[in-house]
């Protein structure tokens, strides 16, 4: 059976001539895609999906009920594997059976607190699945681009005010965000040792690293993350409680870091090792806000009578500041944010209310994708 959704969850794509994301180049391309059950990874496989791109997703099951998976039926537009990163041999196995042009390496850990529930998974998933990913793609010939993505909290946090470059050192406090750390480590090893620019003739492949800050956008139900636990809380007429309300976060929609693993994947693909290096995808410094400044802004959006408390318990350690100095990727790869966060939130709640509507999810994906591209 072809995995293709029914003409009627379609809604064909725009382009437009401003936007650095070709939709040319991406159609017919061979994209093998990790982690592509998750938040991020399903509107990614939307998005390769509707530019004519022959996804293979390789991933757990859904971490959540409901997700965006399911809900958008991704299924249904890529190959599925579902299996776990850690298993190196069958991961192999399917990356030699599709032969990928382009992988997009997302599977992970992706949360701090649960990461002190289970270092041990965390350190295993977010270092070794990484390991695992590079033994296969060396194997593969048909591999010419690699974007591993990562986090902005790789880096040694000193609270600084200022944005953290690409060049400074890593570093982390918890077992994730120290994982994710040793994941640009590997990264860049595997780069020296096996995909190096001197021989790039000879093996073909260019590796990157990719960073980027808190995400929010319709779709997310993860556990311990700020816009679900919001939405759970207020789509249940209940007081929403947040941990650290002058907590500052770079904070962007999905599409924004997609766009940059998207742009940066091209890149690699036409010019090789020229790109071939970390780079950091992040909000305007004027988008990183206190945490209970998007509380106030999402209760105010929602209406009926939302409201907020602050939780004063204890809590695991989670820094308190945190910026990315993005001039890099501004710079050398003309990627700039496009929506403010105050857009951001309105697209997360347009979303969530259209999931309460029970409105066709993969539609509202495609619509927001178009309104994205279209805006310079």
């Amino acid at each position: 059976m072809k995995n293709k959704l029914n003409k009627k969850n379609t809604m064909p794509l725009r382009f437009y001539a401003s936007t650095p994301l070709h939709a040319k180049f991406w159609r017919g391309k061979r994209v093998f895609l990790t982690g592509h059950t998750g938040f991020k990874g399903s509107w990614l496989a939307i998005w390769l999906n509707a530019m004519g791109a022959k996804v293979m997703g390789y991933a757990l099951k859904p971490p959540t009920e409901p997700s965006i998976f399911k809900l958008c039926q991704v299924d249904k537009i890529t190959k599925t594997i579902i299996a776990d990163i850690r298993d190196g041999k069958k991961l192999e196995k399917s990356i030699l059976k599709f032969k990928p042009e382009i992988i997009i390496h997302m599977a992970a850990q992706p949360l701090v607190r649960e990461s002190y529930k289970n270092p041990h998974e965390t350190y295993e998933t977010n270092i070794m699945g990484t390991v695992n990913l590079f033994e296969a793609a060396r194997k593969c010939k048909a591999v010419k681009a690699i974007v591993n993505v990562t986090t902005d909290k790789c880096y040694e946090n000193k609270e600084h005010l200022r944005g953290y470059k690409e060049s400074e050192p890593l570093g982390g406090y918890d077992p994730y965000s120290s994982s994710k750390a040793c994941s640009e480590i590997v990264t860049s090893a595997y780069r020296n040792s096996f995909f190096n620019f001197k021989e790039y003739k000879k093996h073909g492949v260019a590796l990157a690293s990719a960073r980027a800050g808190n995400v929010i956008g319709g779709g997310d139900w993860a556990d311990d993350r700020l816009i679900p636990d919001i939405i759970r809380a207020i789509s249940k007429g209940k007081k929403v409680l947040i941990r650290n309300p002058k907590a500052i976060r770079p904070w962007q929609h999905v599409l924004e870091p997609l766009s940059g693993y998207l742009s940066l994947a091209e890149k690699l693909y036409k010019n090789g090792n020229k790109y071939a290096c970390a780079w950091n995808f992040g909000p305007k410094d004027t988008d990183a806000k206190p945490v209970e400044w998007i509380v106030k802004r999402m209760c105010a959006k929602w209406g009926n009578n939302a409201v907020y408390t602050i939780d004063k318990g204890r809590h695991p350690h989670e820094a308190h500041y945190l910026k990315l100095n993005c001039s890099k990727a501004k710079t050398e790869m003309n990627w700039i944010p496009r929506w403010n966060l105050a857009k951001a939130i309105d697209k997360t709640i347009e979303w969530t209310l259209a999931y309460k509507k029970k409105e066709n999810l993969h539609k509202m994906c495609l619509k927001q994708i178009n309104e994205y591209m279209e805006k310079s």
